[in-house]
């Protein structure tokens, strides 16, 4: 999994012109101060939309934490990431997957409006998990070869707010210059983009996500997909501006129709969680899922406990650091 700096400050243009979308896991109602380990207690993990990745792997973890512990899971369909951290700099969720990237601008105060100069200070760091690929989903009759094609067309750019709109205009602006007055962008989660794509209503949408994603498997089995290849030069941008982007490849065949490798840019996902919270769960919970990842059927050659702080942008919960150092 690739690794990434984040010591570089970012102005909103740099973000939005050029910004990196992961897990969070959110455990509920037990804030708490490192004594005996709470048993019994109701964690609360936020995920993300039910087309994606984060949610259907949640749901795996939720069962590893079940079945290992003495504590009970609810899993959160969300908005995932902006979402994410925002619910845990509330307190309404005690573990969320995210992206690395927001993250890194949560915790600063930088980068996107919900933030900026508004840092959510107690959001803390678990594991990383995978990369976060980038999609960029076309419709063939569209005839879009490159980024710079989208301009004029209806572009699904991802929920309003979410990682996935970040990472697109990010794209759209290194890459070829684009800022939302040179397309018409649409706001909606994967599921639904998917929908807007089979019925013609958009020309192209963004989904951030470990592939294989939910949404687009459905997709390509019902019609015809393109997902657009970004060449090196188009990938050098997008990195240059956002350095936590790093190169990644969609394999031939993972998607209907899709027959050659798709050459594109990545995240990373992972696990946060609030600094208030119990650190002997937090330990606990780190303890079942990475003593137990040969269980998990998604993500799983990537999830390990060895490559579990690569790309880590904020600062390690105390029971994370416990268990990981």
């Amino acid at each position: 999994m690739p690794s990434h700096k984040f010591g570089r400050s970012v102005s909103r243009r740099d973000v939005l012109a050029g910004v990196g979308a992961a897990s969070v896991v959110g455990l509920a109602g037990c804030a708490g101060d490192g004594d005996d380990e709470p048993a019994g207690e109701t964690i609360r993990f936020h995920a993300g939309g039910t087309g994606g990745t984060y949610y259907p792997l949640a749901g795996e973890m939720e069962g590893i934490i079940e079945d290992t512990t003495d504590f009970s899971v609810e899993v959160s369909a969300t908005g995932a990431s902006v979402e994410n951290v925002g619910s845990l700099g509330s307190g309404d969720a005690d573990f969320a997957l995210i992206q690395n990237d927001i993250g890194y601008f949560a915790k600063n105060g930088t980068g996107l409006d919900a933030f900026e100069g508004d840092p959510i200070e107690n959001i803390r760091g678990v594991a990383t998990l995978y990369p976060e690929t980038i999609h960029i989903i076309t419709d063939p009759d569209a005839e879009i070869e490159s980024v710079s094609d989208l301009e004029g067309a209806s572009v699904n750019t991802g929920d309003l707010g979410s990682g996935t709109q970040v990472n697109a205009l990010q794209i759209l602006e290194s890459v070829a210059g684009l800022t939302p007055d040179d397309f018409t962008e649409e706001n909606t989660d994967f599921t639904q983009a998917a929908d807007q794509l089979r019925d013609g209503d958009v020309d192209a949408a963004f989904v951030v996500g470990g592939w294989p994603v939910g949404a687009v498997e459905e997709l390509a089995t019902t019609t015809d997909i393109d997902i657009l290849n970004l060449d090196e030069d188009a990938r050098d941008a997008a990195s240059e501006d956002a350095s936590w982007f790093a190169d990644d490849t969609i394999p031939a065949g993972t998607y209907e129709g899709v027959d050659e490798d798709v050459d594109t840019v990545s995240v990373q996902a992972m696990i946060a969680t609030r600094e208030e919270y119990d650190a002997d769960i937090v330990e606990a919970v780190s303890e079942a899922i990475f003593e137990n990842t040969d269980t998990l059927s998604i993500k799983s050659e990537f999830i390990d406990i060895d490559s579990a702080q690569d790309g880590m942008s904020i600062d390690l919960h105390e029971g994370a650091a416990r268990y990981f150092e």
